[in-house]
């Protein structure tokens, strides 16, 4: 196994590996170990992040740097909020905090003030702080976790430059095989690509795509000025952010370091096709200084640590960062098998070196992850075909992401670089009539049609966040859909298919639930991994005997095309395609939806539920499948891409005059929150079981597949009940909306988060659905933390609407 690499990731994953007992590993550092972004960087480490695998990786770091000589200092951590939405973030930080033990506190500006006596509390609201954050050292900390690793056998040979990476592109899928370096080659199964701002460059040697742009980051570090307490220490200042004013604060021996993320970024080393050419020689070394950069976060720093504008600057530090186009990790198992990546930290890869260490440790032994880290995995990212391919695209991205480092990211906030770029057949329609746009993976899609507002209740409007982009159109929308009928976009939602004499055997063996069914059925099913927990979700439709569709989430075509490849038989029996683009679907729901559809074609509609047909409707070949996301009577409609503006507009004029309108996503969310329908990587992910989802009925006992044997399928003792289990919550307030992640309080004590939630307009309810002790039994009382006040409800049987199904039957 080889890991490319010498900084914290690199060394991490080595640390790690050792630990789990894998003696035959090399590291290999193009120079001396820390000499890319690792040695410049500022070295704060906060563990409250906006997920749970990065909050619990962080939490992970911290307790093992607090085992290492690494120059950990436990100092503690404050957060400020000068604004009344900081402070609502605050006070959402703090809820966030409780679900995980973090004992994360909300305190005044002048407790504040005590803790950093340097700073003004001047327009400060309040704050946040967290005992167990603090600051390290970033190159003892690699220092460190390199010579756990050389204890634990792994060789470090500094010096030695990666000039190729060898794949072997036979029949199948490529895989990895080794690489070339200036001393020689070295073969490996296994290669790890942990080289930081290097890490695209290195990817290219295998023709993957590793979407990270490097760009310049500055911090200031200050003379010694502090004086040293009459026993001789001095008292350890936490850390400090101030978000609305873009900067950061720690404490560097009697002195300061200073940074933050300024509005006007710096990409670096970018060719002329805008890839990044990082010189060859460019190890240990810094930038040159960039005040006039800086100004902005220097003028910041004074208002709100006064002394800024007295002391004296020993040297501003301008060292370049590598930045993903989300600001996430960039993680996982690349389309090349064997070929590894730990790259695009974001400039707080030395908060998460740790816990990422051990992740990709367990990844590359196990062969999956050990917690969901889906929205880290470079899969997300796609392969050929991509829009991140183009270096364009992904610049803009990322540029985005480093200028908005510190923004709130408000429920429903919509990105705007790069768009439009991947748009629908119907999408000028769209425009013409109103669309609120959003957008997922690239694509364009409608949320909802301001054009329907009139017809909505602004009464309705969600206090708060959940208020702010929102529109009284969703009910409208959703209201017609439960009365009469809607219309729906949804060729962004991804499809694959599955071919070959072998499909039929190697979808038993995937999927929980019997798939190979007789042609022309369709299947709800999840794919499993190893420890039982949900790797994919959705519908697979038997199209001919050895052609299966399915249908899976928009943000979701590339992660389950790549588990599905990963396990497909290599003998040729298999084919696996995305075919997303050559297909358009519109989904008409909804209790009129025959009355509108029968005149549009001869064929009988009368076909059963959970079946598809090939049809014609109008002068359009469609392929109807009788399937619902809502809860209503229906059909998504899919045909060629070509046909899709004409099989819209034929369907809006059929529909006019029984009511029909047009909706957007936000309705769809609304009105499968009162189905309880289940989303992937919010409400279901790799970490939960189907039985702990609710999703037992999908799960075929009598037969062996994927995970089975976690389920406790085929033992003396059969399945295990589950300890905890999705449950649906009603609040006693129907315009406290619950926006996921809110901490769940049964008899004063927090036992679970929200998944997600929303407003039924139909049940006029506020809806959240949270994982919770299955001994809690229904009708039980309930709270749910929001901004800061415990919202009553109780837990309720579901799903709330058409509890036996009747309507999506009829």
């Amino acid at each position: 196994m080889v890991i490319i690499g010498g900084g914290v990731g690199g060394t991490s994953i080595a640390h790690h590996l050792a630990k789990l007992g894998e003696r035959d590993v090399v590291l290999l550092e193009r120079s001396e170990l820390t000499s890319g972004s690792t040695f410049h960087s500022a070295g704060l480490v906060g563990q409250l992040r906006s997920s749970v695998s990065l909050t619990r990786m962080m939490m992970n770091s911290v307790e093992l740097y607090e085992t290492l000589d690494c120059g950990w200092v436990r100092s503690g951590g404050i957060r400020l909020a000068c604004t009344p939405e900081r402070e609502q973030e605050v006070l959402r930080q703090v809820a966030w905090a409780r679900t995980f033990g973090l004992p994360l506190e909300l305190i005044s500006p002048g407790e504040a003030a005590e803790l950093f006596p340097l700073m003004s509390t001047e327009g400060v609201r309040c704050a946040s702080y967290l005992p167990s954050d603090g600051y390290l050292d970033p190159s003892m900390l690699t220092m460190a976790l390199a010579e756990g690793a050389r204890e634990g056998g792994c060789r470090v040979f500094t010096h030695t430059r990666v000039t190729g990476i060898d794949v072997d592109r036979g029949p199948g899928e490529a895989r990895v095989r080794g690489v070339q370096t200036e001393w020689g080659p070295i073969e490996a199964e296994v290669v790890v690509n942990a080289g930081g701002m290097f890490a695209a460059e290195l990817g290219r040697m295998a023709g993957v795509r590793v979407p990270i742009v490097p760009f310049a980051h500055e911090y200031l570090v200050t003379q010694p000025f502090r004086e040293r307490a009459a026993g001789g220490e001095r008292v350890h200042l936490p850390t400090l952010r101030d978000p609305d004013l873009l900067i950061y604060f720690r404490e560097e021996g009697g002195g300061l370091i200073m940074g933050g993320y300024e509005r006007a970024s710096a990409p670096w080393a970018l060719d002329e096709h805008l890839l990044d050419a990082i010189p060859p020689d460019f190890n240990g070394r810094l930038l040159e200084e960039d005040w006039p950069r800086f100004e902005e976060i220097a003028k910041n720093s004074s208002k709100r640590v006064p002394v800024m504008d007295e002391i004296t600057v020993t040297r501003l530090i301008n060292g370049p960062e590598a930045f993903t186009p989300d600001n996430e990790f960039c993680l996982g198992e690349s389309e090349v098998r064997g070929l590894f990546v730990a790259a695009g930290f974001c400039a707080h890869g030395l908060a998460g070196a740790g816990g990422l260490g051990q992740v990709m440790a367990e990844w590359i032994l196990a062969g999956e992850p050990a917690m969901d880290v889906w929205e880290m995995d470079i899969r997300r990212f796609g392969g050929a075909g991509s829009q991140f391919i183009s270096p364009s695209y992904t610049l803009k991205r990322t540029r985005e992401v480093y200028e908005t480092y510190y923004d709130i990211r408000y429920p429903g906030h919509e990105r705007e670089a790069g768009r439009p770029l991947r748009t629908s057949s119907a999408y000028p329609w769209h425009s013409q009539h109103g669309a609120a746009f959003g957008e997922k993976s690239g694509w364009e899609r409608v949320n909802w049609y301001e054009s329907n507002a009139p017809e909505g209740d602004e009464s309705l409007r969600p206090r708060g966040w959940a208020g702010m982009h929102w529109s009284p159109a969703i009910g409208a929308e959703h209201r017609a859909t439960r009365e009469r009928a809607g219309l729906f976009d949804e060729s962004s939602f991804a499809k694959l298919e599955i071919s070959g004499p072998g499909a039929g055997e190697f979808l038993e063996r995937l999927c929980d639930n019997e798939v190979a069914r007789d042609v022309g059925a369709i299947t709800y099913t999840q794919m499993l991994n190893s420890r039982g927990g949900i790797e994919c979700d959705f519908t697979v439709a038997r199209v001919e005997e050895e052609l299966f569709s399915i249908v899976t989430g928009t943000a979701f075509g590339n992660h389950d095309l790549s588990w599905i490849r990963r396990h497909a038989p290599s003998d040729g029996s298999v084919r696996c395609a995305d075919v997303t683009a050559r297909w358009a679907c519109f989904a008409l729901w909804g209790p009129r939806a025959r009355e509108i559809l029968s005149p549009l074609t001869d064929d009988p509609l009368e076909f059963a539920y959970m079946h598809m047909r090939e049809l014609a409707v109008g002068d359009v070949p469609v392929r109807a499948l009788r399937v619902t996301f809502v809860g209503e009577l229906g059909w998504e409609l899919y045909c060629p891409t070509e046909y899709g503006a004409g099989l819209w507009r034929t369907l809006w004029q059929a529909g006019r005059e029984h009511g029909l309108l047009a909706g957007g996503y936000r309705a769809i969310d609304s009105l499968r929150l009162e189905k309880g329908y289940r989303v992937w990587a919010a409400d279901i992910t790799p970490d939960e079981t189907p039985y702990e989802a609710g999703l037992g009925f999908c799960v075929k006992k009598d037969r062996t597949f994927a995970g089975s044997a976690a389920l406790g399928i085929g033992s003396a003792e059969g399945p295990a009940k589950p300890e905890q289990r999705l449950r649906c919550l009603v609040l006693s307030d129907p315009r406290s909306v619950a926006l996921g992640n809110e901490p769940v309080r049964v008899d004063g004590e927090v036992v679970g988060r929200v998944t997600s939630g929303g407003y039924g307009y139909t049940v006029e309810r506020s809806i959240a659905y949270a994982y919770l002790p299955a001994a809690v039994e229904l009708g039980s009382a309930v709270e749910v933390d929001i901004f800061g006040q415990w919202v009553a409800g109780e837990l309720a049987r579901e799903p709330l609407f058409d509890p036996k199904g009747e309507r999506v039957r009829a």
